[in-house]
């Protein structure tokens, strides 16, 4: 008897509506979109947006509309020329008020954005990107982890009062120590020993030189290399980017990838930015007395206010950025913009340390930046970056705390943009832009219609052979062929998979696999037929001897393209994965799906002589 329980039949319906649900934002396409951005102190209103729109009729542009879209004003467009036209007037325009970068703007409905339905994140082959190659300076992150060893052997010494005359860094990134003549040579080395056990200590009577082994050297180059790798993942999820590719290449460079993004200055701003916190003490005396004498105290260093007001701070640092675990945007008691800082065990004991014997003096929380910038030397571009430091306020120690705070002093976009910094940690080591290229939309545009011609090609010239060949049941494989089309597709876009197009060869080849299965269900009905077993019988025959080979088959196609996943890199990554997801539909619609429906068309027949096959 030729049966199918009704159960399936649920499951299958339930497979194909979730299917349809989830592949339907897919139908959307992206509008081409100009999206302006307001810097500090700039708004986004009506004036800006009647602005904008002048500027574009001045420039022959009919944009498709302008409006606020969360945080940023919205110039949606028809065609990519007119998106780098507008981009172009409106950036000479705007001038330095406001950030105006190339993105893609979604069309899905709210309903489908409610229920978490988006569509198919595409790669940096697809809809565009940018693809950067990052220089990482190793020699500062030996000079940043060297000038912490002096300030450890300093403090150190201090600490146990142990006078001392000089505590230098020599080029070869030894520290040479020079005791006061009435120090203990013999407890300075036992206490520095024990301070810093993996470093040597040399030298004779009240000279010592610390050297840090050229093991620890090359250890501290290599992490900084994975510490900026990891921070790099951090920023680029505060993005908000799907899939993006962030691997090491050769000994000191990492490249990044960024599908879809279109905001290059937005992207190169979050990745680079080595902005931080530093907190410091304020010393006693008058600033400006001593910035126009020239006479700053030994242990303190002049910073300057956003106001220009110069201040005296210590040149201890107290805490840093680097000691900081979470940060929240939010606001403080008087409803201003506010960075809540957590800071982990050794940052936080340092901080209740400080302030428990500082009640009711200031201290200062300084906002450094590296800034690049580049000069013009002889005719070649020569790049470079500035240390920015400006004090965002000082304020008295009410009272003790430790690991929980609040930082104020920011303005609101920048604190939001230090709070994401200061979450995806700090870079060990500053990275130089070395390359950079940008995929546009255009072009992305151009790989997807070729991608999807060649698979509907594929899946055309599938259906008629079928057809032709297996007639009814080769029009059964052709309704399973295009439900497995619509589930790697669901799945992939339920899931956030990135399609490449090395994603479109293994659709492609999923779908042949997927053939595979049916011919050799179609095969083995025809063999059941000829050895005169009835129609319906040979039906039931054919599926169950052919599962198991089916499942043989496809398994190791699964433990391929797992292989490929696990081991390759970028587009074979992307390959593999749809060939998996494809491999998997084609299993469950080939035996599972074509049966249902085979049993649709020729269960109810009582009197079934010949099947169409």
């Amino acid at each position: 008897m030729l049966e199918f329980p009704r159960w399936k039949y649920l499951a299958i319906l339930v497979v194909l509506a979730v299917s349809v649900l989830y592949a339907l934002p897919n139908v959307y396409q992206n509008d081409y979109a100009v999206q302006i951005t307001a810097n500090r102190g700039a708004t986004l209103d009506g004036a800006l947006r009647n602005r904008v729109d002048a500027d574009l009729k001045a420039a022959g542009v009919a944009p498709k509309s302008v409006a606020v879209e969360g945080d940023s004003l919205m110039v949606r467009l028809l065609e990519p020329d007119a998106q780098t036209r507008a981009a172009d007037a409106l950036r000479g325009e705007l001038g330095e008020n406001y950030t105006v970068a190339l993105n893609l703007a979604s069309n899905v409905p709210d309903w489908l954005d409610r229920l978490g339905a988006k569509p198919m994140v595409l790669g940096l082959d697809l809809q565009g990107g940018v693809h950067f190659v990052l220089q990482v300076d190793q020699k500062a992150a030996l000079d940043k982890r060297v000038d912490a060893y002096v300030e450890d052997v300093r403090v150190t010494l201090r600490d146990n009062r142990v006078r001392y005359t000089a505590v230098d860094r020599r080029p070869n990134h030894s520290i040479a120590v020079s005791l006061a003549s009435d120090a203990d040579p013999a407890k300075a080395r036992e206490l520095l020993a024990k301070a810093m056990p993996t470093l040597t200590l040399e030298g004779e009577g009240g000279r010592v030189l610390v050297q840090i082994p050229e093991a620890e050297l090359a250890q501290i180059a290599g992490s900084a290399i994975e510490q900026n790798i990891t921070t790099l993942r951090n920023r680029v999820n505060q993005l908000g980017v799907a899939e993006p590719i962030i691997q090491r290449q050769g000994s000191d460079r990492i490249v990044v990838q960024l599908p879809g993004v279109q905001d290059t200055a937005e992207a190169k701003r979050m990745i680079g930015a080595t902005a931080t916190l530093e907190y410091r003490a304020v010393i006693d005396g008058n600033a400006a007395d001593a910035v126009a004498s020239g006479r700053v105290p030994p242990e303190a260093k002049v910073f300057y206010r956003r106001d220009g007001r110069p201040e005296l701070l210590s040149k201890r640092v107290i805490v840093t950025g680097d000691q900081m675990v979470a940060a929240t945007s939010s606001v403080d008691q008087n409803g201003q913009p506010s960075v809540s800082v957590t800071l982990n065990n050794v940052g936080g004991d340092r901080m209740f340390d400080f302030t428990s014997a500082n009640v009711g003096k200031p201290m200062a929380v300084v906002y450094t930046e590296r800034v690049p910038q580049v000069t013009m030397v002889n005719g070649e571009e020569v790049r470079s970056f500035r240390v920015k430091e400006e004090v965002i306020s000082v304020a008295n120690i009410n009272g003790v705390f430790g690991k929980n705070f609040q930082t104020t002093g920011l303005e609101k976009t920048e604190a939001d943009d230090l709070a994401k910094l200061l979450r995806a940690g700090s870079l060990a080591a500053p990275m130089d832009f070395v390359e950079e290229r940008i995929v546009g939309p255009s072009l992305g545009k151009e790989n997807v219609e070729r991608g999807v011609t060649a698979v509907l090609y594929a899946f055309l010239f599938t259906l008629v052979f079928f057809g032709v060949y297996y007639r009814m049941f080769g029009v059964i494989t052709g309704i399973a062929l295009m439900f497995n089309l619509l589930i790697v597709v669901a799945v992939m876009s339920l899931f956030g998979a990135t399609m490449t197009l090395p994603g479109f060869a293994g659709l492609a080849l999923s779908i042949g696999l997927s053939v595979d299965a049916n011919v050799l269900i179609n095969e083995r009905i025809r063999e059941e037929l000829r050895a005169g077993v009835p129609p319906k019988a040979a039906i039931t025959a054919g599926y169950e001897k052919a599962g198991g080979t089916i499942l043989d088959a496809n398994l190791t196609g699964i433990i391929a393209g797992v292989a490929l996943y696990a081991f390759g890199t970028g587009p074979l990554k992307g390959f593999a994965l749809t060939l998996i997801i494809g491999i998997l539909a084609s299993m469950f619609t080939a035996i599972t799906v074509s049966r249902a429906i085979t049993v649709l068309v020729y269960g109810r027949r009582k009197k079934l002589k010949s099947l169409a096959v």
